[in-house]
C-alpha cells in the first residue's frame, strides 16, 4: 500500500513528519510518499537517517511548490494554490498512484483540498470529520468536530449513518450504539436541529438510544456521538482544555506537598497509563468520512508517534474498504426512504 503524506502540514513540519514516516516504513509493509518542498524533505531524510535505520526505497520524495499554512482560509487556499503539498497528495490518491492521502495541517483546507479532488460519495450530502475519543471503556467516535457548522436534520442522518459504518469496520464494535449530543437525555430536550435529526436517527435501520449529555460521553453510554460541527468542536476543544487543566493541577499539587514526593515513582506508572488511555497520539489521525478517497486528517501540534499512527489508520481505512460500505450503507437507506 502506499500512503500520501502532506510533508509540509502542521506546527512542526516537516520534522515530525518527516520522522513519523520513518517510524511507518519500520513497523509496517506500507510505502510513504512525502510530499512538498523537495530539497527540505531530502535534508530531513538525511537528519533523521544518522539516528534510524530504514528501508530507504520505501520513502519517496513528489515535489510541491506551495504550502497551505494553518492560519490561511481554507477554502480560498484550496482554490489558489494549486501546487500545495495538500493537492499534490490528493492528485496522487486520485490518479491511482497514492491510496491514501494524510495530513497534519489545515484541517479545513485538507477538508476543502479532499472535497475539491475527490468529490463526495454518492449520496452524500455533506462529508464529516470523525475523531476518536477515549471513554471509560476504549473510544467512541464523535461526529462532527468542525466540518459543518451550520447542520440540517438530515445532514446529522448521513452523520449517524457513516459514523456507525466506521464504528464496525474500524473500530470493531459489532452493534455501535448511536446517540444524539443534545443538553438532555429526554426526548423534549435539545434545539429544533437535534429534535428533528433524533427522529431521522429513530426510523433509521441503527441502534439509536436517543440523546445524551455532555457528561456521558466518557462514559462510554453511546459509541457514535451525532452532532454538528459547531457543538462537536467546542465538546472536543472544551475536553481538550479540561484535561490539559487536570494534568497541571495534578503536577502542581504534588510538587508544593513533600508527602506526595516520595510516591511520585508510582504516580509517574498510574499516569503514563492514563495519559496512554487518553493520549491523542496513540489515535494519530480522524478520518473524512464521505469523500471517495481515504483522508486522514491529524492535529495541528502532533509528534512523530502521531503521524506515524495516522498513517497506519490511513491503511486501516483502505484495507476496510470503509468508503465502499459508506457508499452501501447510503444507498441501501436511500432506497429504503424512496419506498416509504
Amino acid at each position: 500500500m502506499i500512503l500520501a503524506l502532506d510533508a509540509m502540514g502542521g506546527d512542526r513540519a516537516p520534522d515530525i513528519n518527516v520522522e513519523g514516516a520513518i517510524l511507518a516504513v519500520k513497523q509496517t509493509d506500507n510505502d510513504i510518499i512525502l510530499v512538498g518542498k523537495e530539497d527540505v524533505i531530502h535534508a530531513q531524510l538525511e537528519k533523521w537517517s544518522k539516528k534510524y535505520t530504514f528501508p530507504k526505497d520505501r520513502i519517496t520524495v513528489v515535489n510541491a511548490s506551495e504550502v497551505i499554512e494553518m492560519n490561511e482560509h481554507p477554502a480560498t487556499a484550496a482554490r489558489h494554490k494549486k501546487d500545495s503539498s495538500m493537492a499534490v497528495c490528493c492528485k496522487l490518491v486520485s490518479e491511482g498512484k497514492a491510496d491514501a492521502f494524510v495530513s497534519m495541517g489545515n484541517s479545513g483546507a485538507a477538508m476543502a483540498v479532499s472535497l475539491l479532488h475527490f468529490k463526495r460519495i454518492p449520496g452524500v450530502s455533506r462529508p464529516v470529520i470523525s475523531v476518536p475519543f477515549p471513554t471509560i471503556n476504549g473510544k467512541c467516535i464523535i461526529v462532527d468536530t468542525g466540518a459543518n457548522v451550520d447542520c440540517k436534520p438530515e445532514h446529522l442522518l448521513q452523520f449517524g449513518i457513516m459514523g456507525n459504518i466506521y464504528a464496525k469496520n474500524a473500530l470493531g464494535i459489532k452493534k455501535p450504539k448511536v446517540a444524539v449530543l443534545s443538553i438532555g437525555e429526554e426526548e423534549t430536550k435539545g434545539n429544533e436541529l437535534t429534535l428533528q435529526a433524533s427522529e431521522l436517527l429513530k426510523k433509521a435501520d441503527l441502534n439509536f438510544i436517543g440523546n445524551i449529555e455532555g457528561g456521558d460521553v466518557p462514559k462510554a453510554k453511546a459509541d457514535v456521538i451525532v452532532c454538528d460541527g459547531f457543538v462537536g468542536n467546542i465538546f472536543l476543544k472544551t475536553s481538550e482544555g479540561v484535561a490539559e487543566m487536570v494534568s497541571k493541577f495534578i503536577k502542581n499539587s504534588i510538587k508544593s506537598n513533600p508527602l506526595c514526593w516520595g510516591a511520585i515513582p508510582f504516580l509517574k506508572i498510574a499516569m503514563k497509563q492514563v495519559k496512554k488511555k487518553i493520549d491523542y497520539d496513540d489515535v494519530g489521525g480522524a478520518p473524512l468520512l464521505g469523500v471517495n478517497f481515504p483522508c486522514i486528517i491529524g492535529h495541528g501540534k502532533s509528534n512523530a508517534r502521531a503521524v506515524k499512527n495516522a498513517l497506519i489508520s490511513a491503511s486501516k481505512y483502505v484495507e476496510n474498504n470503509i468508503n465502499k460500505k459508506i457508499e452501501e450503507g447510503i444507498k441501501i437507506f436511500d432506497m429504503g426512504s424512496n419506498n416509504e
